[in-house]
């Protein structure tokens, strides 16, 4: 049984298979963690890369880092490439360089610095981090949420530090890791969240390579790690059917979407008409314009389904809505927050993907990461993928769920938690902004087509110019010719209205009617000479 109790996070940093080494983490979870008690649970290993994870809410997964001989709690990040920190550190040295990283909670502004830095045991010198001075721009206070920075461990290609100095130097802290402890096969991270009973390496690394779908060439400078769903059957709704939703990624082939794996964020990013296809058809079902989210009865329990490489992943119905965030509805019951929110344009502006999948959906597999030959100066020379393991027993979530929420009677085939026919499903309206942010969007996405439309067009005006411009100037030089009776005669020209060679002619045409009228000739012959004959 996969308990619910906990929502610690297991991390390794494995670099050769050979030693293949298991970093596993305490988990220290809130007493308002889905109404269920305080809990401690320990991950006992014969590896000394032992680190606690910490977890607020579900919502922020956070363990501690050393960087310039003092310990800094910072939020674990696959979404983003970047190491920085707030407050002071010490034995840090200047760069000289200033950046400033934005977020969907805010942005992170400050100088870049180096300093040494150690994490599950493992050590490097002079790492690049951003030290960030102001922090009165992210929408939550991180300190009080039990960090103090933030750690991205995805490519490195996709770091602004290392944009910033360029070289080795600005690598960030996960290569810098791989570059020292080199490995011609496995550079490879692997991540569970909140569950028990770790199934074990051997048994995620059964399951299929999916490919990691890279960002096509204009912006591939904002790598993800990111996968392709199955064809036509990608996202199982509520109801056992699959979702369709077109993608709005350039190159993604058809039927299929891209979705990014991203343990910062808390609430997974979905287009708007899957999101209202999980949710428009609940009874009672509400939109909140200030939570810009659904909201839902909290004893309804809504089945959904992901599938990645022919493997099913059901999420948790603890996971699809949540209690987590004191919301209610519009007359002040109590209600469940709708995890899977539409994600704003502006998020995939580019038409890099079409969905995040944050914690709600990682919650329900165990994730393995390999970087491959996106380690910059490593030497593997593998493509990057990504491994899941299927964690989510729906028998067994579906009991948690009666147990959880509605205290052990099972209600679910209830009339009141019956879905509403599709006709009648509700969907979340679209403001005139994000309208706007969709066909930017579209524009964005698709320049380089426009682009290439655009030269084209230009070459074609600038030939027809160049064209016209010969033709006029030929017109000018020939009437020129004429003017000043330099056109020699064309002595090529044939047919009946040739000009006459003879110079000696004297030959005259003189065209005159051969008689008065017709009335005349009808007279001198008898009869109408345009007449027919009978």
């Amino acid at each position: 049984m996969h308990s619910i109790l906990l929502r610690g996070l297991v991390c390794s940093l494995c670099l050769l298979p050979v030693f293949a080494l298991k970093i596993p983490f305490s988990a220290r979870t809130s007493p308002q963690t889905r109404g269920l008690p305080p809990a401690r649970a320990a991950r006992q290993s014969s590896s000394s890369h032992v680190l606690s994870v910490g977890n607020t809410q579900n919502s922020f997964y956070y363990t501690n880092i050393t960087l310039g001989s003092q310990t800094i709690s910072v939020m674990l990040d696959t979404g983003s490439s970047d190491l920085w920190v707030t407050g002071s550190v010490l034995n840090a040295q200047d760069t000289g360089k200033s950046l400033t990283l934005s977020y969907a909670v805010g942005n992170a502004a400050g100088d870049v610095y180096t300093a040494p830095f150690s994490v599950a045991g493992y050590s490097v010198e002079n790492q690049a981090f951003l030290l960030v001075t102001n922090t009165s721009t992210f929408s939550t206070n991180i300190h009080s949420e039990g960090y103090d920075g933030l750690i991205g461990l995805g490519p490195n290609s996709g770091s602004a530090i290392y944009k910033k100095l360029g070289g080795d130097t600005g690598n960030n802290a996960i290569n810098r890791i791989f570059e020292q402890n080199p490995s011609s096969t496995d550079d490879y991270i692997t991540l569970m969240l909140s569950r028990l009973n770790d199934p074990g390496y051997e048994n995620v690394t059964s399951m299929p390579q999916l490919a990691v779908e890279m960002v096509y060439e204009v912006t591939d400078q904002d790598q993800h790690w990111q996968a392709l769903t199955d064809k036509n059957v990608g996202v199982i709704g509520p109801d056992g059917q699959p979702i369709s939703v077109s993608s709005i990624v350039p190159k993604a082939p058809s039927g299929q979407l891209v979705a990014v794996l991203d343990s910062g964020f808390t609430l997974p990013q979905v287009p708007r008409s899957m999101s209202d296809a999980i949710y428009g058809r609940v009874q009672g079902a509400e939109w909140s314009t200030s939570q810009q989210a659904w909201l839902v009865p909290c004893g309804q329990l809504i089945n959904l389904t992901f599938t990645f490489g022919g493997i099913s992943y059901p999420v948790h119905p603890l996971d699809v809505s949540s209690s987590d965030f004191g919301v209610t509805f519009s007359n002040g019951n109590p209600a469940c927050l709708g995890t899977f929110q539409p994600i704003s344009s502006a998020f995939s502006l580019l038409g890099e993907y079409d969905m995040i999948l944050g914690m709600a959906f990682l919650r329900n597999a165990y994730t393995l990461i390999n970087y491959g030959n996106l380690v910059e100066g490593g030497s593997n020379s593998n493509k990057p993928y990504i491994q899941m393991l299927p964690l989510t027993n729906q028998v067994t979530a579906i009991n948690d769920f009666i147990q959880t929420r509605t205290n052990g009677q099972n209600l679910i085939n209830s009339p009141q938690y019956t879905l509403l026919p599709s006709s009648q499903e509700q969907h979340s309206p679209e403001t005139a902004e994000e309208k706007k942010q969709q066909y930017e969007e579209e524009v964005l996405s698709r320049w380089p087509y426009i682009l290439v439309g655009c030269l084209a067009f230009v070459f074609m005006l600038i030939g027809c110019c160049v064209w016209r411009c010969c033709k006029r100037r030929r017109m000018k030089k020939l009437a020129a010719r004429q003017k000043q009776g330099t056109n020699p005669p064309d002595t090529n020209r044939s047919g009946p209205y040739s000009q006459l060679h003879d110079s000696q002619s004297t030959a005259t045409l003189v065209m005159q009617p051969m008689r008065a009228s017709t009335l005349e000739f009808k007279e001198e012959y008898g009869k109408d000479a345009f007449s027919r004959s009978p």
